[in-house]
């Protein structure tokens, strides 16, 4: 299933974000431990008052906070895969609105190259608490502000000198500036 074609069709034209860069070991162990998965989607999801869903992951530093998402199962729309995600993540329940940036990556490791695509989309919920299912997937949930994503979050990810984290910031990034020239998103 050609995940882009099927998301523009529903959802529209992204931004499209390039992106290459070298990774730890560490880093491509993570991203290689499915050797089925070349992809994720990440999920922007706003409650009626403009708050931010933020996942942290038991591996992060505690400082550290990210929309959430994870892998579209082979066979599975990507529409549900989206919905299932945010559901396990953050207990909300959404509604998809645009389809904001079309990352692709390679990572580079000592000499291997790993191409990864992550899909970024827009999400509404009326959801108001939220309550992951997974707490082996994630440690807690909690809302942020997209100015928060853009400021303090990013400074923390790229303090950690990784490489996935400067990925993060990079997609962040693009989502936000996508989110800024939307005429439906003030």
């Amino acid at each position: 299933m050609d995940l882009d074609a099927t998301l523009r069709g529903r959802y529209g034209t992204p931004a499209v974000l390039e992106w290459e860069g070298e990774i730890s070991d560490v880093e491509w162990g993570v991203a290689t431990y499915n050797p089925n998965r070349f992809h994720d989607v990440t999920l922007f999801i706003l409650d009626p008052s403009r708050r931010l869903a933020l996942i942290r992951k038991p591996h992060f530093a505690p400082d550290v906070w990210r929309p959430p998402g994870g892998g579209v199962k082979p066979g599975e729309d990507p529409t549900d895969a989206a919905v299932r995600e945010a559901l396990e993540e953050t207990g909300l329940r959404v509604a998809l609105e645009h389809y904001l940036v079309l990352a692709r990556a390679v990572f580079r490791n000592g000499g291997r190259d790993l191409r990864w695509e992550t899909h970024v989309l827009l999400a509404a919920t009326q959801d108001t608490e939220l309550a992951p299912d997974d707490p082996g997937e994630i440690a807690e949930a909690r809302w942020g502000t997209l100015d928060e994503l853009a400021g303090p979050l990013r400074e923390i990810l790229l303090a950690t000198g990784r490489a996935f984290w400067r990925y993060r910031v990079a997609l962040h990034d693009a989502a936000l500036q996508a989110l800024r020239t939307r005429t439906a998103v003030p």
